[in-house]
C-alpha cells in the first residue's frame, strides 16, 4: 500500500457512542478498527459512561472506551480508517459535537505532533476530557500526553465525577 510505514507506531484512539445499540457499536468498532493487517490491537479499556460534554443540550448519555494499537499507518491513513470505521456504523456529521452513532479519534500517533486543519496530534482536548482519560488511565495508568502524566491530567478535569462505569453484558451503569 503507498505511505504504508514499515514499522509499527503506538496508537491511542478514543471511542464513543451515544445513539443506537451503544455498546455493541463500541464493541463492533474495536474489531472493524483491528481488521486490517497493518493495525493491531494492544489493549481496551472498559466502557464508561459519560455526559455529553458541548455539543446541543438534551443529548444521550455517552459511552465511551479508549483503545492502544499499534500501526503500520500513516497518521492520514489512520484518520481515513477511522472514518471509514465510523461510516460503516452510520455515523453522519451534521451538527457539531452532536448525537453520534460512533466517534473515532486519534488521542496520540507515537511521539508525531501534528496541527493541521486536517488533523491534530496530540488531540487538542483530550487533556481536558475524562471521558478520554478516565477510561486511559485504567489500561495505561503511566501514559504522558503532551509532556503530562494522564493520571494527573484526569485530576483537574472539570467532567471527572461525571464518569460512571458501565457493564456492557447488562447494558446498566455500574455503581
Amino acid at each position: 500500500m503507498a505511505g504504508e510505514r514499515h514499522e509499527w507506531v503506538r496508537s491511542v484512539l478514543a471511542l464513543g457512542s451515544n445513539l443506537g445499540a451503544r455498546a455493541e457499536t463500541l464493541a463492533e468498532a474495536v474489531a472493524d478498527l483491528v481488521d486490517r493487517p497493518e493495525v493491531r490491537l494492544v489493549d481496551v479499556s472498559p466502557v464508561v459512561q459519560t455526559k455529553p460534554v458541548g455539543g446541543p443540550e438534551g443529548q444521550p448519555d455517552f459511552l465511551n472506551m479508549v483503545m492502544i494499537v499499534e500501526t503500520r499507518l500513516s497518521p492520514y491513513e489512520l484518520l481515513e480508517h477511522c472514518h471509514a470505521v465510523e461510516a460503516k456504523h452510520h455515523r453522519t456529521r451534521e451538527v457539531h459535537w452532536g448525537p453520534r452513532t460512533l466517534d473515532v479519534d486519534i488521542i496520540t500517533y507515537g511521539d508525531v505532533r501534528l496541527d493541521d486543519p486536517e488533523l491534530t496530534i496530540p488531540h487538542p482536548r483530550a487533556g481536558e476530557r475524562a471521558f478520554v482519560l478516565f477510561p486511559w488511565v485504567t489500561i495505561e495508568p503511566t501514559a504522558i500526553l503532551d509532556g503530562h502524566p494522564i493520571v494527573e491530567l484526569l485530576e483537574d478535569c472539570a467532567d471527572a465525577e461525571g464518569v460512571e462505569g458501565f457493564d456492557v453484558l447488562t447494558d446498566q451503569e455500574t455503581t
